[in-house]
Protein backbone atom coordinates (compact mmCIF):
# COMPACT_ATOMS: atom_id res chain seq x y z
CA UNK A 1 0.00 0.00 0.00
CA UNK A 2 1.29 3.93 -0.56
CA UNK A 3 1.46 6.33 1.95
CA UNK A 4 0.82 9.59 0.87
CA UNK A 5 2.14 12.83 2.50
CA UNK A 6 -0.29 15.93 2.16
CA UNK A 7 -0.20 19.70 3.59
CA UNK A 8 -3.60 20.67 4.80
CA UNK A 9 -4.73 24.46 6.03
CA UNK A 10 -4.21 24.25 9.54
CA UNK A 11 -5.60 27.33 10.34
CA UNK A 12 -6.77 30.27 7.78
CA UNK A 13 -3.90 33.13 7.13
CA UNK A 14 -4.23 36.59 9.47
CA UNK A 15 -1.85 38.45 7.59
CA UNK A 16 1.21 37.38 5.89
CA UNK A 17 1.06 33.24 6.59
CA UNK A 18 2.85 31.31 9.00
CA UNK A 19 4.69 27.58 9.44
CA UNK A 20 2.17 27.00 12.18
CA UNK A 21 -0.94 27.67 9.91
CA UNK A 22 -0.02 24.22 7.95
CA UNK A 23 -0.29 20.73 8.92
CA UNK A 24 1.40 17.38 7.42
CA UNK A 25 -0.85 14.78 7.12
CA UNK A 26 0.12 11.15 6.15
CA UNK A 27 -3.16 8.54 4.80
CA UNK A 28 -2.82 5.20 3.38
CA UNK A 29 -4.41 5.21 -0.03
CA UNK A 30 -6.83 2.62 -0.93
CA UNK A 31 -5.98 -0.44 -3.50
CA UNK A 32 -7.27 0.51 -7.20
CA UNK A 33 -10.84 0.06 -8.79
CA UNK A 34 -11.23 -0.42 -12.16
CA UNK A 35 -10.87 2.94 -13.89
CA UNK A 36 -7.88 4.48 -11.37
CA UNK A 37 -4.93 5.46 -11.64
CA UNK A 38 -2.43 6.10 -8.47
CA UNK A 39 -0.52 9.29 -9.67
CA UNK A 40 3.04 10.30 -7.92
CA UNK A 41 3.89 14.15 -8.07
CA UNK A 42 7.01 14.90 -9.72
CA UNK A 43 6.90 18.79 -9.64
CA UNK A 44 4.21 21.19 -7.35
CA UNK A 45 3.60 24.97 -7.96
CA UNK A 46 3.17 27.53 -5.07
CA UNK A 47 1.73 30.72 -6.43
CA UNK A 48 0.33 34.19 -5.29
CA UNK A 49 -3.60 33.28 -6.06
CA UNK A 50 -3.26 30.50 -3.26
CA UNK A 51 -3.42 33.33 -0.53
CA UNK A 52 -6.88 34.82 -1.05
CA UNK A 53 -8.27 31.60 -2.62
CA UNK A 54 -7.50 29.78 0.27
CA UNK A 55 -9.64 32.04 2.10
CA UNK A 56 -12.62 31.93 -0.39
CA UNK A 57 -12.92 28.10 -1.80
CA UNK A 58 -10.94 25.98 1.42
CA UNK A 59 -12.16 25.25 5.46
CA UNK A 60 -9.37 24.64 7.79
CA UNK A 61 -8.28 21.16 7.62
CA UNK A 62 -8.59 20.98 3.75
CA UNK A 63 -5.47 19.99 1.59
CA UNK A 64 -3.90 23.15 0.17
CA UNK A 65 -5.02 23.88 -3.25
CA UNK A 66 -2.63 23.65 -5.91
CA UNK A 67 -1.57 21.66 -9.05
CA UNK A 68 1.09 19.27 -10.27
CA UNK A 69 3.04 17.42 -12.76
CA UNK A 70 2.32 13.93 -12.11
CA UNK A 71 3.59 10.75 -12.83
CA UNK A 72 1.40 7.08 -13.08
CA UNK A 73 2.77 4.43 -11.18
CA UNK A 74 -0.26 2.26 -11.13
CA UNK A 75 -3.20 1.79 -13.30
CA UNK A 76 -6.29 0.12 -14.31
CA UNK A 77 -6.94 2.94 -16.71
CA UNK A 78 -6.04 2.71 -20.24
CA UNK A 79 -6.25 6.25 -21.31
CA UNK A 80 -3.11 6.46 -18.54
CA UNK A 81 -0.67 4.02 -18.70
CA UNK A 82 2.09 3.52 -16.26
CA UNK A 83 4.81 6.00 -17.04
CA UNK A 84 2.16 9.03 -18.09
CA UNK A 85 2.72 12.53 -17.51
CA UNK A 86 -0.12 14.58 -16.64
CA UNK A 87 -1.08 18.11 -14.69
CA UNK A 88 -3.44 17.56 -12.11
CA UNK A 89 -5.17 20.09 -9.39
CA UNK A 90 -5.26 17.78 -6.70
CA UNK A 91 -3.43 19.88 -4.24
CA UNK A 92 -0.57 19.56 -1.72
CA UNK A 93 -0.17 15.72 -1.52
CA UNK A 94 2.81 13.19 -2.84
CA UNK A 95 0.56 10.78 -4.02
CA UNK A 96 -3.26 10.40 -5.19
CA UNK A 97 -5.82 8.08 -7.12
CA UNK A 98 -7.79 9.43 -10.15
CA UNK A 99 -10.45 8.27 -11.75
CA UNK A 100 -9.04 9.83 -15.22
CA UNK A 101 -11.20 12.94 -14.92
CA UNK A 102 -10.33 16.59 -15.11
CA UNK A 103 -6.56 15.66 -15.98
CA UNK A 104 -4.36 17.51 -18.66
CA UNK A 105 -1.96 15.16 -20.74
CA UNK A 106 1.52 16.92 -21.28
CA UNK A 107 1.76 17.86 -24.66
CA UNK A 108 4.40 16.35 -26.85
CA UNK A 109 7.07 17.42 -24.56
CA UNK A 110 10.88 17.70 -26.07
CA UNK A 111 13.36 16.25 -24.56
CA UNK A 112 15.65 19.00 -23.66
CA UNK A 113 12.07 21.13 -22.03
CA UNK A 114 12.07 20.56 -17.92
CA UNK A 115 8.75 19.03 -17.49
CA UNK A 116 8.05 22.09 -14.48
CA UNK A 117 7.43 24.06 -16.87
CA UNK A 118 3.84 22.51 -17.31
CA UNK A 119 3.40 24.49 -14.31
CA UNK A 120 4.97 27.80 -15.45
CA UNK A 121 5.48 29.27 -19.00
CA UNK A 122 3.96 26.48 -20.70
CA UNK A 123 1.11 26.04 -17.94
CA UNK A 124 -1.54 28.33 -15.74
CA UNK A 125 1.44 31.43 -15.54
CA UNK A 126 2.26 31.13 -19.46
CA UNK A 127 -1.33 31.24 -19.95
CA UNK A 128 -2.65 33.86 -18.04
CA UNK A 129 0.04 36.07 -19.86
CA UNK A 130 -0.81 35.20 -22.97
CA UNK A 131 -4.28 35.48 -22.94
CA UNK A 132 -4.66 38.62 -20.53
CA UNK A 133 -2.10 40.01 -23.25
CA UNK A 134 -4.14 39.25 -26.14
CA UNK A 135 -7.52 39.45 -25.02
CA UNK A 136 -7.81 42.11 -22.32
CA UNK A 137 -4.69 44.28 -23.17
CA UNK A 138 -5.07 43.47 -27.42
CA UNK A 139 -1.45 44.87 -27.65
CA UNK A 140 -0.70 46.14 -31.30
CA UNK A 141 2.91 46.38 -32.17
CA UNK A 142 4.42 49.35 -31.07
CA UNK A 143 2.31 49.70 -27.67
CA UNK A 144 4.27 50.64 -24.78
CA UNK A 145 3.42 47.85 -21.90
CA UNK A 146 4.40 48.45 -18.50
CA UNK A 147 3.99 45.24 -16.30
CA UNK A 148 4.30 44.59 -12.95
CA UNK A 149 6.10 41.90 -10.44
CA UNK A 150 7.85 41.50 -13.80
CA UNK A 151 10.18 38.82 -12.86
CA UNK A 152 7.93 36.85 -11.34
CA UNK A 153 6.21 33.74 -13.15
CA UNK A 154 3.65 35.66 -15.02
CA UNK A 155 5.23 38.79 -15.53
CA UNK A 156 8.49 37.83 -17.02
CA UNK A 157 6.65 35.72 -19.39
CA UNK A 158 3.93 38.85 -20.06
CA UNK A 159 7.27 41.06 -20.80
CA UNK A 160 8.56 38.56 -23.46
CA UNK A 161 5.06 37.81 -24.74
CA UNK A 162 4.76 41.90 -25.95
CA UNK A 163 8.27 41.48 -27.16
CA UNK A 164 7.38 38.65 -29.64
CA UNK A 165 4.56 41.19 -30.32
CA UNK A 166 6.19 43.76 -31.32
CA UNK A 167 5.84 46.12 -28.04
CA UNK A 168 8.41 48.32 -26.15
CA UNK A 169 8.33 46.77 -22.79
CA UNK A 170 8.82 48.32 -19.10
CA UNK A 171 9.09 46.18 -15.91
CA UNK A 172 9.75 46.88 -12.55
CA UNK A 173 10.14 44.43 -9.48
CA UNK A 174 11.99 44.84 -6.14
CA UNK A 175 15.55 43.77 -6.62
CA UNK A 176 18.24 45.20 -8.41
CA UNK A 177 19.14 41.23 -9.55
CA UNK A 178 15.65 41.05 -10.59
CA UNK A 179 16.09 44.18 -12.58
CA UNK A 180 19.38 42.47 -14.28
CA UNK A 181 17.12 39.78 -15.22
CA UNK A 182 14.47 41.59 -16.94
CA UNK A 183 17.39 43.59 -19.20
CA UNK A 184 18.47 39.66 -19.39
CA UNK A 185 15.71 38.55 -21.29
CA UNK A 186 15.06 41.65 -23.39
CA UNK A 187 12.89 44.35 -21.64
CA UNK A 188 13.91 47.83 -22.78
CA UNK A 189 13.38 49.47 -19.50
CA UNK A 190 13.25 48.00 -15.63
CA UNK A 191 13.56 49.43 -12.28
CA UNK A 192 13.60 48.95 -8.92
CA UNK A 193 10.54 50.16 -7.62
CA UNK A 194 11.61 49.83 -3.38
CA UNK A 195 14.94 52.22 -4.37
CA UNK A 196 13.59 54.58 -6.90
CA UNK A 197 12.96 57.78 -4.68
CA UNK A 198 9.65 58.63 -6.83
CA UNK A 199 7.56 56.15 -8.29
CA UNK A 200 6.11 58.68 -10.71
CA UNK A 201 9.48 59.67 -12.03
CA UNK A 202 10.57 56.42 -12.55
CA UNK A 203 7.62 55.61 -14.85
CA UNK A 204 7.62 58.80 -17.00
CA UNK A 205 11.34 58.64 -17.13
CA UNK A 206 11.14 54.73 -18.39
CA UNK A 207 8.17 55.96 -21.12
CA UNK A 208 7.92 60.01 -20.93
CA UNK A 209 4.73 59.55 -23.59
CA UNK A 210 2.97 57.24 -21.37
CA UNK A 211 1.37 54.08 -21.86
CA UNK A 212 -0.90 51.84 -23.71
CA UNK A 213 -1.50 48.73 -21.98
CA UNK A 214 -0.47 48.27 -17.94
CA UNK A 215 -0.26 44.57 -16.97
CA UNK A 216 -1.30 44.79 -13.08
CA UNK A 217 0.06 41.99 -10.93
CA UNK A 218 -0.08 44.12 -7.56
CA UNK A 219 -2.46 46.75 -7.27
CA UNK A 220 -2.12 48.78 -3.88
CA UNK A 221 -0.57 52.38 -4.28
CA UNK A 222 1.75 51.59 -7.32
CA UNK A 223 -1.15 50.98 -9.52
CA UNK A 224 -2.68 54.26 -8.53
CA UNK A 225 -0.15 56.36 -9.99
CA UNK A 226 0.31 54.00 -12.88
CA UNK A 227 -3.41 55.25 -13.77
CA UNK A 228 -2.39 58.80 -13.86
CA UNK A 229 0.36 57.51 -17.01
CA UNK A 230 -1.85 55.62 -19.02
CA UNK A 231 -2.76 57.01 -22.55
CA UNK A 232 -5.91 58.21 -23.92
CA UNK A 233 -7.55 54.89 -24.45
CA UNK A 234 -5.41 52.59 -22.54
CA UNK A 235 -5.72 49.69 -21.84
CA UNK A 236 -6.04 47.60 -18.44
CA UNK A 237 -5.46 44.11 -17.14
CA UNK A 238 -5.92 43.12 -13.72
CA UNK A 239 -4.41 39.99 -12.96
CA UNK A 240 -3.72 40.13 -9.47
CA UNK A 241 -3.13 42.21 -6.25
CA UNK A 242 -0.38 40.68 -4.08
CA UNK A 243 0.31 43.62 -2.93
CA UNK A 244 -2.73 43.46 -0.54
CA UNK A 245 -2.99 39.72 -0.47
CA UNK A 246 -1.55 39.97 3.23
CA UNK A 247 -3.32 43.23 4.76
CA UNK A 248 -5.22 42.38 8.08
CA UNK A 249 -6.86 46.24 7.05
CA UNK A 250 -7.90 46.69 3.46
CA UNK A 251 -5.91 49.42 1.54
CA UNK A 252 -8.25 52.68 0.89
CA UNK A 253 -7.96 54.95 -2.36
CA UNK A 254 -7.42 57.13 -4.33
CA UNK A 255 -9.84 56.02 -6.13
CA UNK A 256 -10.26 55.09 -10.03
CA UNK A 257 -12.76 57.05 -11.60
CA UNK A 258 -11.41 60.20 -12.46
CA UNK A 259 -8.41 59.39 -14.39
CA UNK A 260 -10.52 56.71 -15.90
CA UNK A 261 -13.39 58.92 -17.36
CA UNK A 262 -10.49 61.50 -18.58
CA UNK A 263 -7.90 58.91 -20.30
CA UNK A 264 -11.04 56.72 -21.37
CA UNK A 265 -9.40 53.72 -19.79
CA UNK A 266 -10.47 50.37 -19.93
CA UNK A 267 -10.00 47.79 -17.27
CA UNK A 268 -10.96 44.31 -16.73
CA UNK A 269 -10.25 41.83 -14.21
CA UNK A 270 -9.98 38.05 -14.93
CA UNK A 271 -9.30 34.61 -14.43
CA UNK A 272 -7.73 32.54 -17.01
CA UNK A 273 -9.96 29.66 -16.67
CA UNK A 274 -12.04 31.96 -18.68
CA UNK A 275 -10.49 30.93 -21.73
CA UNK A 276 -10.31 26.60 -20.97
CA UNK A 277 -11.70 26.18 -24.60
CA UNK A 278 -8.37 27.09 -26.00
CA UNK A 279 -5.88 26.03 -23.47
CA UNK A 280 -4.01 23.32 -26.42
CA UNK A 281 -3.93 26.02 -28.78
CA UNK A 282 -2.27 28.01 -26.30
CA UNK A 283 -0.07 25.84 -24.95
CA UNK A 284 1.28 24.80 -28.31
CA UNK A 285 2.31 28.02 -29.19
CA UNK A 286 3.73 28.99 -25.86
CA UNK A 287 5.85 25.28 -26.13
CA UNK A 288 7.39 26.14 -29.08
CA UNK A 289 8.41 29.88 -28.17
CA UNK A 290 9.92 27.96 -25.69
CA UNK A 291 11.71 25.39 -27.73
CA UNK A 292 12.42 28.28 -30.24
CA UNK A 293 14.30 30.35 -27.90
CA UNK A 294 11.93 33.25 -27.99
CA UNK A 295 10.68 33.16 -24.73
CA UNK A 296 13.59 32.36 -21.99
CA UNK A 297 12.21 30.35 -18.40
CA UNK A 298 13.98 30.83 -15.38
CA UNK A 299 13.14 28.40 -12.21
CA UNK A 300 13.04 29.02 -8.82
CA UNK A 301 12.93 25.12 -7.43
CA UNK A 302 12.84 24.21 -3.80
CA UNK A 303 13.79 20.55 -3.44
CA UNK A 304 11.93 18.67 -0.34
CA UNK A 305 8.30 18.10 -0.16
CA UNK A 306 8.24 18.81 3.64
CA UNK A 307 9.62 22.60 2.56
CA UNK A 308 6.51 23.49 0.34
CA UNK A 309 5.45 26.07 3.36
CA UNK A 310 8.52 27.79 3.13
CA UNK A 311 8.65 27.58 -0.29
CA UNK A 312 5.15 28.94 -0.32
CA UNK A 313 6.08 31.88 2.54
CA UNK A 314 9.17 33.14 0.29
CA UNK A 315 7.22 32.77 -2.89
CA UNK A 316 4.97 35.42 -1.21
CA UNK A 317 7.64 37.41 -0.09
CA UNK A 318 8.91 37.71 -3.60
CA UNK A 319 12.50 35.70 -3.11
CA UNK A 320 12.21 33.73 -6.40
CA UNK A 321 12.67 34.94 -9.66
CA UNK A 322 11.11 33.34 -12.12
CA UNK A 323 8.57 30.19 -11.19
CA UNK A 324 8.49 28.73 -7.46
CA UNK A 325 8.76 24.97 -7.96
CA UNK A 326 9.02 21.93 -5.15
CA UNK A 327 10.54 18.98 -6.72
CA UNK A 328 9.71 16.33 -4.47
Amino acid sequence: MVRAKSWTLRKHFEGFPKTSDFELKEEELPKLKDGDVLFESVFLSVDPYMRPWSRKFMKEGDRMMGSQVARAVESKNPTYPVGTYIVANSGWTTHFISDGKDLQLLPSWPEKIPRSLALGTVGMPGLTAYFGLFEICKIRAGDTVLVTAAAGAVGSVVGQIAKIGGCKVVGCAGSDKKVAYLKQIGFDEAFNYKTVGSLEEALRKASPDGYDCYFDNVGGEFSSIVLNQMKKFGRIAVCGAISAYNDTVPQKGPYVQIPMVFNELYMEGFIVSRWNDRREEALKILLRWVVEGKIKCEEHITEGFEKMPGAFMGMLKGENIGKAIIKV
